[in-house]
């Protein structure tokens, strides 16, 4: 389930310390020779990029060394040279070191140092990157840098946006941070499980591995009972002992789904209680009058949505394009809940909207962006009702080639809200009494544009990584009731299209406007990242060929390959590993995964900020009337898309804990059992095994696989004993026993029942060749994996 983070030094490999002030260790910093005009040295290059984060991209660089002509040239090589040897790494439009803080990041203020400086560290940060690296925070007097201007001002436990800079001080923390603005002033709450204590009153158990226990008086417990989950402020600080703290609220039993998804919540911070100056603003918001909209409230568009669905977003209509100069062409209309209309730039509703940046969904549990007045109601779609959208009409020939869009502001209504079951089934010649009459003039010819927009796709040829999702189903006391793979049906994959194509027509129309906006922006694969790939498929005599100008189709002719084959899990879980993640950004690098130059998120306004600003965008750029970009957000685009990029990470973070600790503690009552499993994860201390049944993953210690010394094989993926030849491989099918779960911890561990297959030969000649290169390691019987979550 939780992936062990390996250990590793801060980013700058230095020692903590007091930043800002000369240390008595602190080494000397050699300044760097820069001739101008000449070309530098790679060492003089990643210096340089560590030192000024900031003037990280190519053309800064250029810039600053004063290169021209030939030397540029050389510099772009030179930094795609580091790139594929893993010395740097694209971070949206800079260049960093690996492992390094990008200039704007969102931080948490954790801690004080000695002196009593205030210190924070990433909100989101990755764990195969081991410990967090440490912040210093520089505080401005609140008259601000030269007295112009209110400086942001920060304290334990907020949530910031800030610029970062390394350290002057080599023997302190690898960087210092200016406070741009504070996101979130967090209260001094803890969570834990309360114990009842002998005698009366009770312990709090922490739930996160830095908590500390706190004692709870008898007239503190608030009703607590033993084993509760439940939320506790600190009531007094002592000089001797424990802390003792007061029940705010009983969450309830640890095993609920509730309880279990609260725990997320506190521990990455997501605001979850809308503050009542939100609410009062959401109550008090009326229906939208017809002021700059076109009346569409007669074309059918209808909604398609899961079955459970409570907000109705997005709207589809598809007609034959009766244009005689586009033959076999189709009209495909998608309207999009008008959110712009009623989420104001810097009103309550928008802050705390900008504050959450994403809704994030448990199971059976969703934190909502926007409060039910707003989602679920006044911008949900709902069938019959007069609601305000902004739609686009595309048209596509009958190749699937887009040949033109044009945008409206509407007030439209829903002919009918169906499951994309019941839409399916309908097509597949099952109609039920809603679905039968709109057959024919509706879904049919919505299936026909679908079909026709497929073609574009499959010539487009974006990356097709099919891997199924698992869906929890909870019992009515919130305990996992089973775990199901929902199928994927044409509905789905047809509401998918419509919306990708409808994103595409936003950034097409807002460049061509020239309006800033934010960019739904994925950088491929490192050309390290390729490297790993490329040495691992050529253990299956699979090719991938070498350079920079890698394509999304390269990847599918390596599942294709991999297709049927006993390998076809195990290639596309190292091709999913090789992708970068997607993120927002004002300066568009394109979509790598979907193979598209322009895309931007349009049509969730309702669950994302991102979508939000391009909805105020295109009102704004098009004069479409009330609730455009302001001046103010657009010079506030980058910092707006490094939060909600932020946020969206730690809703993902979020989401997976609480599925992963929900499994646990559904298996909590079956150790000593044996599963069925897939190797997922082949690591220098031991292996991951997947449980598809549950959608689980547990470690299995290297120490407990045998008697025999295993060395790892980094290319082949493999753990693999040095006497006998057996051992291990990502993908392998291995049966193992359940020897520990924790629930609190969402962690697995397993004993492995499958014996060990015989390796490959490439394996056994790695062994016989002696190589310790590249992480290769030894482990004898009985020693101990390193610390950290299992």
């Amino acid at each position: 389930m939780s992936r062990i983070p390996r250990e590793r030094t801060n980013p700058a490999g230095k020692r903590p310390g007091k930043i800002g002030r000369a240390g008595k260790d602190a080494p000397a910093v050699e300044p760097l020779n820069i001739v101008h005009g000449a070309l530098p040295s790679r060492e003089v290059i990643l210096r340089f990029i560590a030192d000024h984060p900031q003037k990280a991209s190519k053309r800064e660089l250029a810039k600053a060394f004063g290169l021209k002509g030939d030397n540029r040239v050389e510099l772009k090589h030179m930094l795609q040279e580091l790139e594929q040897e893993g010395m740097l790494q694209k971070n949206r439009k800079s260049l960093i070191r690996p492992g390094a803080l990008p200039p704007v990041t969102v931080l948490d203020i954790t801690t004080r140092d000695k002196d009593g400086d205030l210190i924070g560290r990433p909100a989101e940060w990755p764990e195969d990157q081991g410990v967090a690296p440490a912040v210093a925070i520089r505080q401005q007097s609140p008259a601000g840098r030269q007295g112009k201007s209110k400086a942001p001002v920060a304290g334990l436990g907020d949530r910031i946006l800030a610029k970062i800079f390394p350290a002057v001080d080599r023997g302190g923390p690898a960087y210092t941070a200016r406070i741009i603005k504070v996101i979130d002033r967090r209260r001094g709450a803890s969570m834990g499980v309360f114990r009842i204590a002998p005698g009366g009153g009770g312990r709090l158990l922490p739930i996160e591995r830095r908590g500390e226990e706190m004692v709870i008086d008898p007239e503190f417990t608030g009703g607590a009972t033993d084993g509760d989950l439940v939320e506790v402020e600190i009531a007094r600080l002592g000089r001797f002992g424990l802390p003792r703290a007061k029940v705010l609220s009983v969450v309830g039993s640890v095993g609920s789904e509730k309880a279990i998804s609260m725990i997320a919540i506190h521990a990455h911070g997501i605001p979850h209680v809308f503050p009542p100056a939100v609410i009062a603003e959401a109550e008090a918001a009326k229906p939208a009058s017809m002021s700059h909209r076109e009346d569409w409230r007669a074309v059918p568009l209808i909604t398609i949505d899961p079955a459970d669905a409570k907000d109705h977003d997005d709207a589809v209509y598809a007609e034959l394009d009766p244009s005689p100069d586009n033959p076999g062409g189709v009209i495909v209309t998608v309207a999009i809940a008008d959110v712009s209309w009623y989420v104001r730039p810097n009103s309550p509703l928008d802050r705390e909207a900008l504050k959450r940046g994403n809704s994030v969904y448990f199971p059976d549990r969703v934190v909502p962006m926007l409060p039910e007045r707003i989602s679920n109601d006044l911008c949900s779609l709902k069938e019959g009702v007069d609601r305000p959208a902004l739609a686009v009409r595309m048209s596509f020939s009958g190749e699937g080639r887009k040949i033109g869009h044009i945008f409206h502001r509407i007030m439209m209504k829903s002919a009918a809200k169906l499951s994309y079951q019941q839409a399916q089934a309908a097509i597949d010649g099952k109609p039920d009494d809603q679905t039968g009459p709109m057959l024919e003039p509706i879904l049919k010819p919505l299936w026909h544009a679908y079909e026709v927009m497929k073609r574009g796709r499959d010539r487009r040829q974006p990356l097709e990584l099919d891997m199924p999702e698992r869906k929890i189903l909870l019992k009515s006391d919130g305990t996992v009731d089973r775990v199901v793979v929902p199928p994927r049906l044409d509905a789905h994959k047809l509401i998918e299209e419509m919306m990708i194509q409808a994103n595409v027509c936003a950034a097409e129309t807002l460049e061509k406007k020239r309006q800033p906006l934010i960019y739904r922006i994925h950088d491929g694969p490192t050309l390290a990242k390729q490297e790993i790939l490329r040495e691992f498929l050529a253990t299956l005599g699979i090719s991938l060929a070498k350079g920079g100008n890698m394509r999304a189709n390269n990847f599918n002719g390596i599942l294709a390959k991999a297709d049927g084959t006993p390998h076809q899990t195990m290639v596309s879980e190292m091709v999913l590993r090789s992708q970068s993640q997607a993120i927002y950004g004002p300066e568009n690098i394109g979509h790598f995964g979907l193979n598209l130059m322009k895309y931007a998120h349009f049509t969730s306004p309702i669950r994302r900020y991102a979508d939000l600003i391009v909805h105020r965008a295109l009102v704004g750029s098009l004069s479409f009337g009330e609730g455009g970009i302001t001046p103010d957000e657009e010079a506030a685009l980058d910092d707006i898309a490094a939060e909600i990029s932020t946020f969206e990470r730690r809703a993902m973070a979020a989401e997976r804990e609480t599925v992963d600790r929900l499994i646990a503690h559904h298996l909590s009552g079956r150790v000593g059992e044996e599963f069925a499993g897939r190797v997922s994860g082949v690591t220098k201390s031991g292996l991951f095994v997947s449980l598809p049944d549950y959608g689980a993953d547990g470690f299995v210690p290297i120490s407990t696989l045998g008697s025999d010394y295993f060395i790892y094989d980094e290319a082949h993926q493999a753990l693999s004993g040095e006497r006998t030849g057996l051992g291990y491989r990502l993908g392998d099918s291995v049966t193992v026993k359940l020897a520990e779960a924790i629930p609190l911890a969402g962690a697995l561990r397993f004993e492995m029942v499958s014996e060990g297959r015989e390796m490959p030969a490439a394996v056994r000649s790695f062994h016989k060749a002696g190589r310790r290169d590249r992480g290769q390691v030894r482990k004898k019987p009985g020693t101990r994996p390193p610390r950290g979550r299992h």
